[in-house]
């Protein structure tokens, strides 16, 4: 979906940083704001809460959070998601989205963040915008189309890290229909861990090696922006 670059890169970084991280609390407090603050009916902040612990973000951290979030701390959460178009390196197409609480910080950050690319180029057109889910099984083998079918999806592909014996899938399904197919694998025995909208390029850019080097560390340079909270490139 054009964020296979990335997995391993936040799994490595997440080993080393071991603290608190702020995209993580920003997560909650989203998805308690624009969703049901109890994660039992919400599964962007169940997920979310689930992903932070993981983190190591402490309790009292996670539940300021969800509080602030759904307005009950007298704490004004003025996050405004900011979407970016353009192109990396190499012309690959790229969409970046921000949740941002100063618009004059965010937007000069992003635009030195492109300096070796192209800012403002309309790509929006080489994806799709739909649901993506992804979860693991713990028995390995599934057949993953008929997982798919099954749960609702419109179609999926192998995640590229799942741990040994596993079996792992990006499930790609109508935007509405991202909690339906969220419980309906949950119900099956999987365990989700992503469930959000988001972009699947319709077509991927091929490289060279140095070239796809290239691309990766710009790639990089921009989720390490503390306001970026997805990047989505068409980058296998």
């Amino acid at each position: 979906m054009g964020r296979q670059w990335l997995q391993k890169k936040r799994e490595e970084n997440a080993a080393k940083r071991g603290k608190v991280s702020t995209k993580l609390v920003r997560e909650i407090t989203v998805a308690a704001k624009h969703g049901n603050p109890d994660p039992a009916f919400n599964s962007r902040l169940a997920l979310a809460i689930e992903a932070a612990r993981k983190g190591s973000v402490s309790s009292d951290t996670i539940q300021r959070a969800i509080k602030k979030g759904a307005g009950l701390t007298g704490e004004k959460v003025d996050l405004e998601l900011m979407t970016f178009e353009g192109f990396a390196p190499h012309q690959v197409p790229v969409i970046v989205e921000c949740w941002s609480d100063n618009r004059n910080r965010t937007v000069p950050e992003i635009r030195v963040l492109f300096r070796d690319g192209q800012m403002g180029a309309k790509v929006g057109f080489l994806f799709h915008h739909v649901g993506l889910v992804e979860a693991t099984h713990p028995q390995g083998g599934q057949d993953l189309e008929s997982v798919a079918i099954e749960a609702g999806a419109q179609n999926v592909e192998p995640l590229e890290e799942v741990p040994d014996g596993a079996s792992g899938g990006r499930f790609i399904t109508d935007r509405g229909d991202v909690d339906v197919v969220t419980k309906a694998l949950q119900k099956a025995g999987w365990t989700v861990t992503v469930a959000e909208l988001g972009y699947v390029a319709k077509e991927y850019v091929e490289l060279a090696p140095e070239q796809r080097n290239e691309v990766v560390a710009f790639l990089e340079a921009l989720d390490d922006n503390d306001d970026v909270h997805r990047v989505y490139a068409a980058l296998r």
